[in-house]
């Protein structure tokens, strides 16, 4: 790890620590800080789906949220390219990527002149001779990505909550986060933490050289006592009877994803544990929560969070529900299922902190990354004909076309690639031809906007000079734009329009847009001094990490944006 950034946990700073918030007066000793902060991310959870699914949970887990804690009934992101990377690190720092610089799950290095996976660093390669990128499944964005054999938080252009934590208490919090992606725990653990996620090459949860010169033992324990094995040979089985579910009746949609060995139908075999998807599949089933959850137990007690008066921090990203999600669609019987058995694995985790440090020295708060679109034919099934899957390559063959018309037309390869949801410009070309890059962008974003099926399509000129056309939608391209890594010309499809290639997999549906589905996520505040309420006003994700600061009382994140929600704050 660089040493600007090396943590190192300091037992004679968490003493002093303590020691001075015994010696607060009466007025200060009553806001004592929580003992852990437990930032849990589900992937994919549109802000409606787990009151959808509600009636049918137990006590334990959403419902202790909606029953407990604070419900933000309309929250929203307001950035265009709603991917798994963007929420996570926008949850992380409480601004956009405008500012965070993580402007997709890949972009395109001008400088390398190839796409780059956003947490490759080939720097700080992963830890362990026996660990290979994961190159093991269609189901991940790096597939269409020349990846370096490392990973790293430095592509985060902005501080993170974990970040000014660890400033704030001279590096004596604890900070981990841990997800089946690593870009869902990379991003929360910050420059300062540790993170940890799940390799589907080794089946084992792995990391890398800029966090540690060698594992902890724990985690070695934990990785060779093989947990998968109680999967091996099993499937994944309806956690209720098939009456009690709303998409009880519809088991198997044709445009849903027929994953081999997996299926369309419950029960989903997993396979053998030497099978070559059994990790793969594992992901995509409540498995992968599972797992998931079980190395974040043994992190909390090896690690010893939330046990002194210093507050530590753990962030869980839950990833099985976008994967089953892509594969299904959201109004299935799968993604049902998985929501159910996640609400079960919340349950497990809150009893266990409570048990381990105590739900009333604890401040959990839970949102998604993004929301999610509806399967188009299953919008077409319920009467929404303009819903359609698109095409972008034939977009992108007219733009091409269309150009020779243009005073441009003599330049060949000007259009250099597409990589969702910008159109790259080849700038040697336009360099080597005299040609003024706005220009060429105005003419392609013309061309782009003449396809059918695309609502808009937004050049850099225009994020920094024209007034918006759509604001809520342009605002949220203009969120988006970072001028290090976003493309030249945003390219906007309708509504309920999108590509359902997912890395060469045709699937059932993909995020990405800036429409509200995408946008919608829920947000819940809960444990220690947090009052149960549901709030309906407007407030956006970028609110929680500048809540969490104004809660411990220290500095927000460097480019943060949002605003502390006052109903987080300590009264």
């Amino acid at each position: 790890m660089p040493p600007i950034f090396h943590i190192v946990r300091n037992p004679l700073a968490a003493a002093l620590c303590a020691v001075f918030l015994a010696l607060l007066p009466p007025a200060l000793a009553a806001a004592e800080q929580p003992r852990l902060i437990l930032q849990i991310t589900v992937d994919a959870l549109r802000g409606d789906l787990p009151q959808r699914q509600l009636h049918n949970m137990g006590k334990g887990g959403f419902r202790y949220l909606f029953d407990k804690g604070v419900h933000f009934s309309n929250a929203h992101y307001q950035h265009g390219n709603t991917e798994t990377v963007v929420g996570h690190t926008s949850l992380a720092t409480g601004t956009t990527p405008a500012l965070h610089g993580m402007v997709g799950n890949v972009w395109f290095d001008k400088d390398a002149g190839r796409l780059l996976y956003n947490v490759e660093d080939d720097r700080y390669h992963l830890l362990g001779s026996d660990v290979d990128v994961d190159k093991s499944t269609e189901i991940d964005p790096t597939q269409r990505v020349a990846l370096a054999d490392g990973r790293s938080p430095r592509a985060i252009l902005t501080s993170t909550f974990s970040d000014e934590l660890a400033s704030a208490y001279n590096g004596a919090a604890k900070i981990f986060a841990v997800s089946v992606k690593d870009r869902g725990a990379i991003p929360l653990a910050g420059q300062t933490g540790k993170a940890f996620w799940f390799s589907k090459a080794s089946g084992e949860f792995i990391t890398s050289n800029y966090y540690y010169d060698r594992y902890p033992q724990w985690v070695v324990d934990w990785n060779q006592a093989n947990p998968l094995a109680t999967f091996s040979g099993n499937s994944w089985q309806l956690l209720k009877p098939r009456e009690d579910y709303l998409f009880g009746a519809d088991d198997d949609q044709p445009w849903e994803v027929d994953f081999p060995g997996f299926g369309r139908t419950f029960p989903h075999a997993w396979g053998n544990e030497k099978d070559k998807y059994f990790t793969t599949l594992l992901t995509l089933s409540p498995a992968g929560d599972q797992l998931t959850l079980d190395f974040a137990k043994t992190l909390v007690e090896q690690e010893q969070l939330g046990q002194d008066a210093i507050p530590d921090y753990l962030a869980i990203s839950f990833s099985s529900n976008d994967y089953v999600l892509h594969l299904f669609g959201p109004s299935s019987l799968e993604a049902e299922d998985v929501l159910l058995q996640l609400d079960s694995i919340l349950a497990e985790l809150f009893s266990y902190i409570d048990k381990t440090v105590g739900l009333e020295h604890t401040l959990i708060v839970l949102s998604a990354d993004h929301g999610a679109p509806d399967a188009l034919p299953y919008l077409n099934k319920r009467g929404d004909r303009n819903a359609r899957y698109y095409d972008m390559g034939t977009c992108m063959e007219s733009i091409e076309k269309g150009l020779l018309d243009t005073p441009f037309g003599k330049a060949q390869g000007l259009v250099g690639q597409f990589s969702h949801p910008y159109i790259y410009l080849d700038q040697k070309v336009m360099q080597q031809q005299g040609l003024d890059a706005d220009e060429v962008a105005q003419a392609v974003a013309g061309l782009a906007e003449d396809c059918s099926g695309v609502s808009q399509a937004i050049t850099t000129a225009d994020t920094r000079f024209s007034p918006a056309r759509n604001p809520v939608v342009e605002q949220r391209v203009w969120n988006n734009y970072n001028p290090r890594r976003s493309g030249d010309v945003y390219v906007v499809l309708d509504s309920n329009v999108y590509v359902n290639d997912f890395d060469g997999l045709v699937v059932a549906a993909t995020h990405g847009s800036p429409w509200d589905y995408d946008t919608f996520v829920p947000i819940f505040f809960a444990g220690k001094g947090i009052k149960n309420a549901t709030v309906n006003r407007p407030v956006t994700p970028y609110d929680i990490a500048p809540s969490l600061s104004a809660r411990i009382g220290i500095k927000s994140p460097s480019g943060a944006v949002g605003q502390p929600l006052e109903e987080v704050l300590q009264p």
